[in-house]
């Protein structure tokens, strides 16, 4: 049903569109009408199922209207409302989304007020934010858990396979009913091969008292190095008709870190029904009906399948259970193919014929973490990806990256490489979104083809190109400072006083550039604007081997001042330029060098965890002549400020409390203004 303010909404914009120049030339007034009316049509067909009032209506709009502020979140752009890019819905806590748009998010569940709803683009999704976990913590805090697992069923006679019935306290049964009415759900990626929908969320009040109902249900020779129940949980929805989840391994979870790896899967049903089958496991398993709060575990080597109840709505958690165990091997192909897989899953957002590949691929890592690659797994030809960057031609299947001889050196192709794997931002800018990218048709898949391939491509297409990556010149963004005139505020110097040459605030300058430069010279890669700039010396290659260094601690500086009047020296120090810094921490880069061509192969998944990129801004200082007294009433700081808002950015990145921008102990307003007795 559409609401009256939507329907006059609707007429208004109806008639804007229908004069291009209106409608390209909005008041400040209608852009925001257009830019709510947008976010409630959206949020009503992803959330509840409705279609929209005037589909061809909104394309228009999402054609003209443009994000009301630039804000970023875990490396994502986000916007409180769709547009023709930022077109994917999200669910994010509160917490994480900048004020300036937090009261413009609609919530996303009625129970839980501090989960808004944010739209990204899908082109600058990584491995690192594929999936959208969403915390349900604070959902299951509201009321106290108590379930435990009982008549205990051995499905098969090796006991590779269990069922149990969930007691549970009253309150407990209505928090677990009540996940599906949050309704947060979304199509899975690779809904090619799985019907339904799913949502994946985080509660660790959850798997703790699973946990505690596994230790006392299960046999014990199964508990040998049990842990806990893995906190992340997908919650799966089927209605009458939707296809079936296709027979297929669960991708076990590892930690080699911790010496953790699953074995057991664990799927709680929340509702009950019947299908042929509703879930088979093996070749001995096939359960044709299934009870409400009936729980299934089995060994994780195990294919199985599910489809939807012939009658009612299937609803069920799947998550694992997680054990130590110190003995685990390593196969160097199974990351290869994982690696290929998480690549081409993101690459099949937009090229949608490798999806299956994708899948395809996970499924064969999966069983080969129990059984294995075959020797049919090792020779599979692997599908792939021709791109070009700035008439750049390279090859790629996600770990292997080929790239032809003669423009790039060893350093700017694994430079590429890096930008590709993480998707990472030129100016705003994704990189897959600056490639051309197609899918290569071919059976031959060997090196001596496509260096032969590559070579054909490039032929005169970068001849009189400048050079892919430069080295900085620091100086241009750290000029040096006047010489002090001897004035030390604007009280005391009246009509003479020239910011630029206060001792004192030359002396936050100098400081301030030194924590920038500190920041910027660390990092082996630059980015600014387009352009992309080398610290060669933080890439160190020996045969075989690219080695990327990255940042080193730092040690702090300090400043202390006497200020009387007129603003403090923090008001005249502004930003000259954003710099974005990459502090990738990856593993060594391998290469094998040919008579035509630079063979890298980068595998970010070996041992199964996954490694990490730095990717953040760093405000480059400069000395303002700004009014003194805007300046002290109003507050500003517009470097201290653009610093803060960095860290905090890092910081939500990261997931860690220790920070770039100064060590552990020393935050960092302590960098730049000490205390007196820190400063005698």
């Amino acid at each position: 049903m559409i609401h009256p303010t939507q329907q006059h909404d609707r007429s208004h914009f109806a008639e804007l569109a229908r004069n291009d120049v209106q409608l390209q030339n909005l008041s400040a007034e209608d852009q925001q009408r257009g830019r709510l009316y947008l976010r409630d049509q959206h949020v009503a067909r992803y959330l509840h199922k409705q279609p929209m009032d005037d589909e061809a209506l909104c394309q228009t709009l999402l054609a003209a209207l443009h994000p009301a502020a630039e804000c970023s979140v875990l490396g994502l752009q986000i916007s409180f409302h769709p547009t023709a890019r930022l077109r994917m819905l999200r669910v994010l806590s509160e917490e994480l989304i900048p004020t300036e748009i937090r009261s413009l998010c609609v919530q996303a569940a009625e129970a839980l007020p501090q989960l808004r709803i944010v739209f990204v683009d899908p082109e600058e999704l990584s491995y690192r934010s594929f999936e959208n976990i969403i915390p349900l913590d604070r959902y299951f805090d509201q009321a106290p858990l108590s379930l435990q697992l009982t008549q205990r069923k051995k499905l098969q006679p090796s006991g590779q396979s269990h069922s149990f019935q969930l007691e549970a306290s009253a309150e407990t049964k209505r928090a677990l009913e009540g996940i599906d009415a949050l309704d947060l759900y979304v199509k899975p990626l690779n809904a090619s091969t799985r019907g339904g929908e799913r949502f994946i969320f985080h509660s660790a009040k959850l798997s703790e008292v699973l946990t505690q109902a596994v230790r006392s249900a299960l046999p014990k020779r199964l508990l040998t190095g049990f842990s806990h129940v893995n906190p992340v949980f997908r919650c799966n929805r089927f209605e009458p008709g939707d296809d079936k989840f296709h027979r297929h391994v669960d991708t076990p979870y590892f930690d080699a870190a911790q010496h953790h790896v699953s074995r057991y899967t664990l799927i709680l049903y929340l509702t009950g029904g019947a299908a042929n089958p509703a879930l088979s496991i093996g070749t001995e398993v096939a359960l044709q009906t299934i009870s409400p709060m009936t729980c299934v575990i089995f060994d994780q080597s195990l294919a199985h399948e599910g489809s939807a109840y012939q009658e009612g709505r299937k609803v069920f958690l799947r998550t694992e259970l997680v054990f130590v165990d110190k003995t685990v091997r390593h196969d160097p192909d199974i990351a290869q193919l994982f690696a290929k897989a998480c690549y081409l899953t993101g690459q099949s957002l937009f090229l949608p014929e490798l999806s299956r590949t994708a899948d395809d691929y996970y499924q064969r890592a999966a069983r080969a973490h129990f059984a294995g690659l075959s020797d049919e797994d090792r020779n599979t030809n692997t599908v792939l990806i021709h791109k070009v960057f700035r008439g750049i031609h390279f090859v790629t299947n996600g770990y292997d990256f080929w790239f032809p001889k003669g423009h790039l050196s060893l350093t700017e192709c694994a430079v590429l490489a890096l930008l590709d794997s993480f998707n990472c931002k030129l100016h705003g800018a994704a990189f897959h979104t600056l490639c051309r990218s197609s899918v290569l048709e071919t059976a031959d898949h060997s090196g001596p083809w496509i260096t032969q391939f590559l070579i054909r491509q490039s032929q005169n297409e970068r001849s009189e190109a400048e050079p892919l990556c430069s080295v900085l010149d620091e100086e241009s963004l750290f000029p040096s400072a006047e010489s002090p005139s001897g004035c030390c505020c604007p009280f005391h110097s009246f009509m003479r006083f020239d910011a630029s040459r206060c001792e004192e605030i030359i002396d936050l300058y100098q400081r301030a550039q030194q924590f920038a430069k500190s920041r910027i010279q660390s990092a082996p890669i630059v980015l600014l604007g387009q352009q992309i700039f080398l610290h060669p010396e933080r890439f160190v290659i020996e045969p075989g081997r690219i080695h990327i260094l990255s940042e080193d601690r730092l040690t702090p500086v300090n400043f202390a001042a006497c200020w009387n009047f007129g603003g403090s020296p923090d008001n005249y120090i502004d930003v000259a330029a954003k710099v974005e810094v990459l502090q990738p921490l990856v593993p060594p880069i391998l290469y094998v060098e040919t008579e035509g061509s630079f063979h890298l192969m980068f595998d970010f998944f070996r041992n199964s965890f996954l490694t990490k990129l730095h990717q953040y801004e760093v405000p480059v200082p400069f000395i303002s002549d700004v009014d003194p007294g805007d300046a002290e009433e109003n507050g500003k700081t517009p470097w201290i400020t653009a610093a803060k808002r960095a860290r905090q950015r890092f910081r939500k990145q990261s997931g860690s409390e220790s920070t770039w921008w100064a060590d552990s102990d020393a935050p960092l307003m302590s960098e730049l203004f000490p205390t007196k007795s820190a400063k005698s």
